[in-house]
């Protein structure tokens, strides 16, 4: 049985980027109705029109607890989340002025996301166990600098999916945890490395959901990225330390 196809899905900062090609994407794939979320509903106008039965347009700040517990009361018919809002301060971790760009990161990368999957998860249960998708990075493997407290909010990202995999798993809820390397989106426009179309992610991402996968590297600088990795781990945390911050 799909995953996608007739069942209904929540994108987070589903305005612009991936959150936009997710939308797009789960449209393409038969989904039933998609909850698309944004601090900005006016910035979801262009996504909806024309899709006005099956894209519902849905205010949300992801770093406001009670909106999420609010959206989880009345919104009971989701199987399908994905966690994509996320936000990068290009800061390191010694060089920025203060800590408050790592509480930024974190607040939204990673708390924003563990509050949203402990609201929804009863919903995912009462629904046949659907499935979870968070968006790390490849900035989850090894840090880099010049992005060192996003770093550290993708490695956070990635711990906790691991984490929630085993606690979900008795419910029947699959969880997939997102590596892409830069994606040509806003947050990106100004890093000069090669780069992928959102929709290409996206439609890679949720086939990985239908085929049952676990772990996802969408693009091929990711999968070189993994492959390196798993190879030589030192070898590749040196190569990136000399991406710095300015």
């Amino acid at each position: 049985m799909s995953r996608i196809k007739g069942k209904v899905a929540l994108v987070t900062g589903a305005n612009r980027g991936i959150g936009r090609a997710f939308v797009e994407e789960l449209l393409a794939a038969g989904a039933a109705k998609i909850y698309a979320t944004a601090r900005n509903t006016e910035n979801l106008a262009a996504l909806v029109e024309g899709n006005e039965d099956k894209v519902i347009p849905v205010a949300l700040d992801v770093n406001k607890l009670e909106a999420i517990e609010a959206l989880a009361v009345e919104f009971k018919d989701i199987a399908l989340l994905i966690n994509n809002a996320g936000i990068a301060r290009f800061a390191g971790l010694i060089s920025a002025k203060s800590v408050q760009d790592a509480r930024d990161e974190m607040e939204t990368n990673y708390f924003a996301p563990l509050n949203i999957i402990r609201a929804f998860a009863p919903t995912l249960k009462e629904n046949g166990g659907g499935a979870i998708v968070n968006i790390s990075s490849v900035a989850a493997y090894v840090n880099f600098p010049m992005l060192g407290s996003y770093s550290a909010s993708k490695a956070a990202v990635h711990s906790l999916t691991q984490g929630v995999r085993a606690e979900l798993a008795a419910q029947g809820t699959h969880v997939v945890g997102v590596y892409p390397g830069p994606i040509d989106t806003d947050m990106t426009a100004n890093i000069p490395l090669d780069k992928t179309s959102p929709n290409v992610v996206a439609k890679e991402v949720l086939n990985a959901v239908e085929l049952g996968l676990e772990d996802v590297n969408p693009d091929p600088m990711s999968v070189e990225f993994s492959a390196n990795y798993f190879s030589d781990v030192k070898a590749l945390e040196k190569n990136v330390a000399t991406m710095l911050p300015e």
